[in-house]
């Protein structure tokens, strides 16, 4: 498993102060994504992990359209530094 294979989007100082917002919330599932798509490719029949990694999948996917509503400058440069595809529209 690859621990640190992420670097971060967002500078340590912005960090601390906006714990809450909706970039730092996407960096993290984001992060917590990879971590866990990483432990799945060595524990293929982890199913308690893989049912996480949908829910933390389905949490980051309602942020991103949040922010995409909200802010579309900031959702294409937030997908461009976390190199996230923009997800596919009905």
């Amino acid at each position: 498993m690859v621990k640190n294979s992420f670097i971060s989007a967002i500078p340590q100082e912005e960090k601390e102060k906006n714990k809450g917002s909706t970039e730092f919330q996407i960096l993290n599932f984001t992060k917590r994504i990879r971590r866990l798509t990483s432990h799945l490719e060595l524990h293929k029949k982890d199913y308690l992990s893989q049912r996480g990694l949908r829910k933390i999948l389905g949490k980051r996917q309602r942020l991103l359209t949040y922010l995409s509503n909200k802010n579309r400058v900031r959702y294409k440069e937030l997908i461009g530094q976390l190199d996230i595809r923009e997800p596919k529209t009905r």
